[in-house]
Parts: structure tokens; C-alpha cells; sequence
């Protein structure tokens, strides 16, 4: 059985046990909750809004990591304008531990 659920404004494809990497969701050692937004069991899909009432997915966050380091630079033509950024995003590893169906 598998689930899609929707968190930080990305889909992902989760089974039980799976590992994942994640926009920031908690501390460490919290028990969070994802909405499945499309439940697999077999050969039934349930996808509408009262199938999926009772649907959850449970899991745990393992630990905080970061992200690849992303440098930006911007330029302006003829106006001696330059500026260097650079961004790394706080992501959460978090393993499922449990797909529920309602």
C-alpha cells in the first residue's frame, strides 16, 4: 500500500518504513501527521474527499539536515549593479511509519 501526500508544496510517493527528505516540519523525535491527497491499497484507489476522511499517514522526524548551497548572482547592464547571494534550505529527514485507511 502506498500514499500521496502534499507537504512544504511538494507531492511525494511514501510507503511504510520509507525514508524521506522534506521542507522543516519539527524538532527532532516528533511524531507529525501527513493528509494523503491519493490512497493506493492493491488494486483500489481512493482519491475523493470522503474516501480519504478517515486516511492518514503517520510519521517521525529523524533528524534536521541542510540542503544543497545554492549561489545566485544578479547583474545589471551598464549600471555597475552586482549582487552575490546564497541560500541553503533547512530540510527534515522523517521516516513513515504507518499509512491508515478510514
Amino acid at each position: 500500500m502506498y500514499a500521496v501526500v502534499k507537504t512544504g508544496g511538494k507531492q511525494y510517493r511514501v510507503e511504510e518504513g520509507q525514508t524521506l527528505e522534506v521542507e522543516r516540519l519539527g524538532e527532532p523525535g516528533t511524531d507529525v501527521s501527513l493528509d494523503p491527497v491519493l490512497l493506493v491499497d492493491g488494486d483500489t484507489v481512493l482519491a475523493t474527499p470522503d474516501q480519504l476522511k478517515g486516511a492518514s499517514v503517520s510519521a517521525t522526524v529523524v533528524e534536521e539536515i541542510k540542503g544543497p548551497k545554492i549561489n545566485g548572482f544578479v547583474y545589471k547592464n551598464k549600471s555597475n549593479n552586482r549582487k552575490r547571494y546564497g541560500h541553503r534550505q533547512t530540510l527534515a529527514r522523517i521516516e513513515i511509519t504507518g499509512i491508515k485507511k478510514g
